[in-house]
């Protein structure tokens, strides 16, 4: 109240726009770098094993005891493989929940669902296959929404396309190759099953490098919109 009795509105409260810490960004990829290296293991027991297969007469045989030390390898790299999957998954769910969130301060009307379901929507069986999709895909257009100059070079959705379209591939065949892996009787079957094994690593890095690169790429996208609509 101003001495003359006169009631006077208070100039608006500057509000903080969203961003997000680089810490966090650094710790998604180089827990992405980590699982890569843990893949690269991986192709490393698949080319020793196929290395091991050795013809006679055209048969292919390898002994037993190179059987079973790519077996406990591979037992290996499965334990060393799932703490590092616990871990990057963890951080990069932690991630895209503070992305959709910042999104949603800087386009509420973009979205139909709360912000919990860009940690929910992971857990959900079956549709888990599409739902963070659909998420990043609103998030990624609420950045462009922001700065309508320069929508038309952030309206490509070929990052999110690429990481999801690599992780989800990586995800099945990695679970079919095991799959095979397990039933395999004969050492042809047995060799099958590690060639999709190979082609589900290779196909695994290329979906950490194409993760790290959305996930920088979405990161600036929103911290430069959030630091267009604080001005």
């Amino acid at each position: 109240m101003s001495t003359s009795g006169v009631l006077r509105p208070r100039p608006p409260i500057a509000v903080r726009a969203p961003g997000t810490s680089r810490g966090l960004l650094v710790g998604v990829c180089v827990l992405l770098a980590v699982v890569a290296v843990t893949d690269l293991f991986s192709l490393s027991i698949d080319a020793r094993l196929r290395s091991d297969v050795q013809g006679d007469g055209g048969f292919a045989y390898v002994s037993q005891d190179r059987l079973d030390e790519a077996h406990h390898l591979f037992l290996v790299h499965d334990q060393i493989h799932v703490a590092a999957l616990v871990a990057c998954a963890a951080a990069f769910i932690t991630w895209f929940h503070r992305m959709r969130r910042n999104a949603g301060a800087l386009a509420p009307d973009q979205f139909g669902k709360g912000p919990g379901w860009a940690i929910g929507a992971w857990f959900v069986p079956v549709a888990c296959l599409w739902m963070p999709y659909r998420i990043a895909v609103d998030v990624w257009s609420a950045g462009a929404r922001v700065k309508p100059s320069t929508a038309a070079d952030r309206a490509s959705f070929w990052p999110v396309n690429l990481w999801w379209g690599s992780f989800i591939g990586s995800v099945l065949l990695a679970r079919y190759a095991n799959l095979r892996y397990q039933r395999a009787e004969e050492l042809d079957q047995l060799l099958d099953a590690v060639n999709l094994a190979t082609a589900a690593a290779a196909l695994n890095i290329a979906a950490a490098a194409a993760a790290a690169y959305f996930a920088v790429r979405l990161t600036r996208m929103l911290n430069e919109a959030a630091g267009a609509g604080s001005r």
